[in-house]
């Protein structure tokens, strides 16, 4: 039977103590870094989503008790199983309880504290939040908070939206970090801008005419990715 003892010990099991090392690095876990703190056991993303896939019936309880992990492993099984349960949800009730879940999971301070745990689940749960008519409320909220993944996590929460043809709250939002001190965001709302040229780019060029002058260099960059060379050079040499 799954269970976050079952989880921990099979993912413990799997742990490489030199990739643990090098993954300490690559996430910023020193004092300072963004991932400050963050304990790694070693594992590769693709193991650690099989061993999601495996114990992807994990009850709520369960999956509380295995995001309060130490390891950033187990917490990210733990945010790909709340995904999967959330993807196949029909009822809106176990799809309200598995939104709430993930946004206690995502609370200032909480399991969702690093750039590939946001990118990982927010995309997919932020199509709760498409029938809410109180979605903009939520999102500024977030914006807002002093919490660097919280903001993150809001940003891409965007991406939903989008998808369903609705770039305005990637565009209010991407508004709201014009002015924000941390590369990490600024590639967040840049590539969210990128994804809304790809749907409407006259949204984004409307944009980037009344914002690229005071846009962060990376956020200008990421948002133009995907324009001809020309073009990106246009609008990198005129901000």
């Amino acid at each position: 039977m799954s269970s976050a003892a079952v989880i921990t010990r099979e993912m413990r099991a799997l742990g490489n103590t030199r990739l643990a090392a090098a993954q300490q690095g690559f996430y910023q876990t020193q004092p300072g870094g963004y991932g400050a703190g963050d304990k790694f056991l070693g594992i590769r993303v693709p193991l650690s989503r099989s061993v999601a896939t495996e114990h992807q019936g994990l009850a709520i309880s369960e999956i509380r008790k295995l995001a309060q992990s130490p390891f950033h492993e187990i917490r990210f099984v733990a945010l790909v199983i709340v995904v999967t349960q959330f993807k196949k949800a029909k009822d809106q009730r176990v799809r309200t309880a598995l939104f709430n879940l993930y946004l206690s999971m995502v609370r200032q301070g909480g399991t969702v504290n690093n750039w590939d745990l946001v990118d990982a689940s927010a995309p997919y749960m932020g199509a709760y939040l498409i029938d809410q008519p109180d979605h903009m409320s939520l999102l500024l909220k977030m914006a807002k908070n002093k919490d660097l993944w919280v903001q993150r996590t809001a940003m891409i929460f965007t991406f939903a939206f989008i998808r369903e043809g609705d770039n305005k709250p990637t565009l209010v939002l991407a508004q709201e970090f014009l002015d924000h001190p941390h590369d990490l965001m600024h590639k967040a709302a840049g590539w969210m801008l990128r994804e809304v040229g790809k749907k409407r780019q006259a949204d984004l060029v409307a944009f980037l005419r009344k914002n690229s002058s005071a846009m962060p260099r990376t956020m200008l960059r990421y948002s133009i990715e995907k324009f001809p060379e020309g073009a990106r050079k246009k609008w990198l040499a005129n901000s």
